[in-house]
C-alpha cells in the first residue's frame, strides 16, 4: 500500500441493531430484577432495621446509661 492509495474501512461483523437490541433487553431483565416481591421485601426489612437503629440511638441519647 502506497500513500496514496485510499484506505478501506474494516467491515462490521455485527449490525448496530443487534447490539442495541441485545442491551435493551439486559435492561429489561435488570429492571426486572429490581421489581421482584423478593426485593421489595427486603427493602422493608432494611427499612425496618434502619428504624429500629435510629430509636436506639435515640433512647441512648435521651438516657445515657453511664
Amino acid at each position: 500500500m502506497t500513500m496514496v492509495e485510499p484506505v478501506h474501512p474494516a467491515e462490521v461483523l455485527v449490525p448496530p441493531a443487534v447490539r442495541a437490541s441485545a442491551l435493551a433487553a439486559w435492561q429489561l431483565v435488570e429492571d426486572a430484577r429490581y421489581r421482584t416481591p423478593d426485593r421489595q421485601r427486603r427493602n422493608e426489612r432494611r427499612r425496618l432495621l434502619a428504624q429500629r437503629a435510629v430509636a436506639d440511638r435515640k433512647a441512648e441519647r435521651e438516657h445515657p446509661l453511664g
